[in-house]
């Protein structure tokens, strides 16, 4: 399996170039563009799907998608840790509403379990902590063998309203459109996805405590700081780079995650 799985540290360039024998398809490389400006080129046509049952909180139905561009100025912020995205997207949002705090200190708050997973035969996991309730894994370690993993929505949402954003909103089974609109309201919005918005396969362990897990090998989560007619922008910890992706590209990947998010507001 491994020669058909690239994790998110190795997906740092695009262009279809294989990584660890995985292989960004052409498709997706298009929908991807590294942004000189900030007004997005258009790419694909907006392809919602519709709408999940809400699971969440916080959340009213679905909105239309803004016929207009919107850019939020959320600072660019890599991670400083190998798998700590979620502390780092978190921190960009956080730094746009003036709360300066460290991926350290957030991350010392997510409670790491750093017990190692029981593994199946076909290097899947079988059973491993719950990132609904802590990090889980080593921080610094791999998502590969795997010795670290990341958290959920339910841990970021508690840090982002204990740092000074109460009326944040988190969960999953979030309409894309209801993403949108939050964008075009100023709101960055905090998603988990896919490491370059590659598809690679999903599986599902049972945590410790009987929670089912949906996970990928490739799991991270991003800021989107944008919208347009046809893409989001994004903000990505993992190089601290910026770039517009089709709404169609976006939505597919929201979907591997149950829609997950947190709207900072």
């Amino acid at each position: 399996m491994q020669s058909a799985v690239a994790t998110r540290r190795q997906f740092l360039t695009v262009g279809g170039v294989a990584l660890a024998g995985a292989l960004l398809s052409r498709s997706v490389v298009s929908e991807i563009v590294k942004l000189p400006s900030a007004v997005p080129s258009p790419l694909v046509g907006d392809a919602s799907p519709s709408p999940s049952p809400l699971v969440g909180e916080g959340r009213g139905g679905e909105s239309a998608p803004t016929p207009a561009t919107v850019t939020i100025p959320v600072p660019l912020i890599q991670q400083s840790m190998v798998l700590d995205c979620e502390s780092a997207a978190l921190q960009q949002g956080l730094a746009y509403y003036g709360i300066d705090v460290g991926q350290q200190q957030l991350f010392a708050q997510q409670h790491a379990d750093v017990r190692l997973p029981v593994m199946g035969s076909n290097h899947d996991v079988l059973r491993w902590g719950n990132p609904y309730t802590n990090f889980v894994g080593y921080v610094n370690g791999s998502d590969w063998i795997p010795t670290g993993y990341g958290v959920y929505w339910p841990v970021i949402l508690d840090l982002a309203r204990n740092y000074g954003l109460p009326s944040a909103a988190g969960g999953e089974g979030f309409p894309p459109g209801e993403i949108y609109a939050a964008l075009a309201a100023g709101n960055p919005v905090q998603v988990w996805v896919q490491t370059r918005f590659a598809r690679v396969p999903l599986g599902t362990w049972t945590a410790w405590d009987g929670t089912a897990v949906r996970y990928s090998y490739a799991e991270h989560s991003l800021t989107l700081t944008g919208v347009s007619p046809t893409q989001v922008r994004v903000n990505d910890v993992l190089d601290a780079s910026q770039y517009w992706v089709s709404k169609s590209l976006f939505e597919a990947n929201f979907a591997d995650f149950n829609n997950m998010a947190v709207i900072l507001r």
